[in-house]
């Protein structure tokens, strides 16, 4: 039986003001919605050498706040915002993680296609959601990203092309394992295939970053 079966047929919108309201309920059901929106923003990070576990928690964090903060009746619909918020947060971690050494964050490099291409205002809700800091100065250009991508695949196998477009569309290991018709080792193993792959890539000078 799926959880919250109460909730299941409201709207973002509905659940956002239930939420702001206090109901703690609506809030966890439209967190868990949106659980895998949060993977999709942070995977990218997550392959470009950053760990998985303080990401998602990062991108939860800003999910949490777009819930907490969004104000139905703008321009923009929850989901919109939501994505604005978790990309926002997952940036302004992988800047402070740049301020410590240690942190295996600091060498993360966005993978991911911008949110807004071709959007003249990409933050409907003002400059209170922007990140802190530039955000160009963490997300390379579109041309640019389009670059690395496709040399990128040029180093990876058809098996290891396949995995990573599940992989960041946010399906989980056991998904991709099904779809793929393979054990779910051999996902795992992929995965730090590709990892090994693009971390010195996106680092060894082949396609500048800035």
């Amino acid at each position: 039986m799926e959880p919250f079966p109460a909730l299941q047929g409201q709207s973002d919108e509905s659940l956002c003001t239930r939420a702001a309201s206090g109901d703690r309920v609506a809030e966890e059901y439209l967190a868990m919605r949106y659980s895998r929106l949060v993977r999709i923003c942070a995977r990218p990070y997550f392959l470009a050498g950053g760990d998985s576990e303080d990401l998602i928690q990062e991108g939860m964090i800003g999910l949490l706040s777009a819930i907490r903060g969004f104000e139905p009746g703008k321009e923009a619909g929850f989901r919109t915002y939501a994505e604005v918020c978790i990309r926002n947060r997952l940036r302004s971690a992988i800047k402070a993680a740049a301020r410590d050494k240690h942190t295996p964050l600091n060498h993360s490099v966005s993978l991911g296609t911008p949110l807004f291409d071709g959007n003249p205002e990409p933050y409907a809700y003002g400059p209170d959601y922007q990140c802190a800091e530039n955000p160009e100065d963490m997300v390379i250009s579109r041309e640019e990203r389009q670059g690395r991508m496709q040399a990128l695949r040029g180093r990876l196998s058809s098996f290891e092309r396949t995995v990573m477009d599940l992989y960041l569309d946010g399906l989980s290991y056991a998904e991709i394992a099904s779809q793929v018709g393979k054990p779910l080792k051999s996902v795992d193993n992929a995965v730090q295939r590709i990892r090994r792959k693009v971390a010195p890539f996106f680092s060894s000078g082949d396609i500048s970053v800035s």
